[in-house]
């Protein structure tokens, strides 16, 4: 789960740290909700202005959601914590529609490429995002509401005001009982004590926390961690880098020639490499072309061989696949046993940007 703001002490920074270390608990909720949860008020819904477009609907007011209950979703599409919370969101938005339950996503960016209103839309689009979502790429709705987190769930009674919230993957079945409680509260009848069944595919697939001990690790020298090319990161000018012989557990290192930015590193030249050592079942990368409409061939492999069974949705049992569009890639999802693994992905034409390694 991402934070943009530094938390005040390590125990808050452990719980609720990074977009790859979201909340894992209560992640398989089935059967019926029948146990009421226990509902405060916690402010007033403050306002949507702010957003530069939206989507799947004209722009939306708090005042003209009153008497509806809504569900304020904060998101950016990738982050892989949030990714996993969609099939949820998605069938609630469905299921409680015509019930008076409002899904409002608001997409607040990252990254830089996140910003542009046509990536948003295009993310939406393949995603199956049908509720109204506003672009938030001025941050203005993210600072209304003082959110700090990508997932984040805001449930909003049909009198405005906030009643309870959700920070990081899980708890999904107590999510919903939240929803049917002010759904009831507001007077709607026959309100299912059902809880939906998800099929997730891809990167929607709940994470294997049993097994990942690998956190999420940036590229960029921003906030870049555990990076071991001999000599360390050249800031924002072209340079050459090696790869140590040997790596341990989560260290990562670039070869070839790159450019290291705050956020990305951008590939100079063809046939650059980033090798990574993880522990954990999948492995996605967030990454762009260089130039909007070009693309980039890369291969991938898993201690040094075709991953085979253990490709990703986004690559070959070869481990061959094309960067074409900014978007988080899957690259490895292996079967057990997961062990300690090292990663390698070529490239083989120069102008990728690479921005996150993220795991599941």
């Amino acid at each position: 789960m991402k934070t943009y703001r530094l938390l005040l002490t390590a125990l808050v920074v452990w719980a609720i740290a990074a977009c790859s270390d979201g909340l894992a608990q209560n992640t398989t909720p089935h059967g019926s909700t029948t146990e009421t949860v226990h509902l405060s008020t916690e402010a007033n819904m403050p306002s949507l202005d702010g957003a530069i477009t939206w989507l799947n609907s004209p722009p939306l007011s708090a005042a003209q959601l009153r008497g509806k209950v809504v569900l304020v979703d904060f998101w950016t599409y990738t982050c892989v914590n949030w990714r996993r919370t969609l099939p949820y969101v998605r069938a609630w938005a469905n299921k409680y529609r015509d019930q008076g339950l409002v899904v409002i996503g608001v997409h607040t960016p990252e990254f830089d490429f996140e910003k542009d209103p046509d990536n948003v839309r295009q993310a939406a689009k393949d995603m199956d995002i049908g509720y109204p979502v506003a672009v938030d790429s001025r941050q203005r709705i993210w600072n209304a509401f003082s959110n700090e987190y990508w997932p984040a769930l805001y449930f909003v009674d049909a009198q405005g005001r906030i009643r309870h919230h959700q920070f990081g993957e899980g708890d999904y079945g107590k999510s919903e009982r939240v929803i049917q409680q002010l759904l009831a509260e507001a007077g709607s009848a026959g309100v299912s004590h059902d809880v939906v069944a998800v099929d997730p595919r891809g990167l929607e697939v709940a994470a294997d926390w049993a097994d990942q001990r690998s956190p999420e690790s940036y590229v960029g020298y921003g906030r870049s961690q555990n990076f071991v090319s001999p000599g360390g990161a050249v800031w924002d000018v072209r340079s050459n880098y090696a790869a140590p012989a040997r790596l341990r557990l989560n260290e990562w290192a670039l070869q070839g020639n790159w450019t290291v930015e705050s956020e990305p590193a951008m590939l100079n030249e063809a046939e650059g490499r980033i090798v990574y050592r993880f522990h954990a079942r999948d492995l996605n990368l967030v990454m762009s072309p260089g130039v909007p409409g070009s693309s980039v061939r890369i291969r991938v492999t898993i201690d040094g061989k075709p991953p085979a069974g253990a490709h990703g949705t986004d690559v070959d049992e070869m481990g061959y696949g094309t960067v074409s569009e900014p978007k988080t890639y899957q690259l490895i999802r292996q079967p057990p046993p997961i062990l300690d693994r090292n990663f390698e992905i070529e490239f083989l034409d120069p102008g990728v940007k690479v921005f996150d390694f993220t795991f599941g």
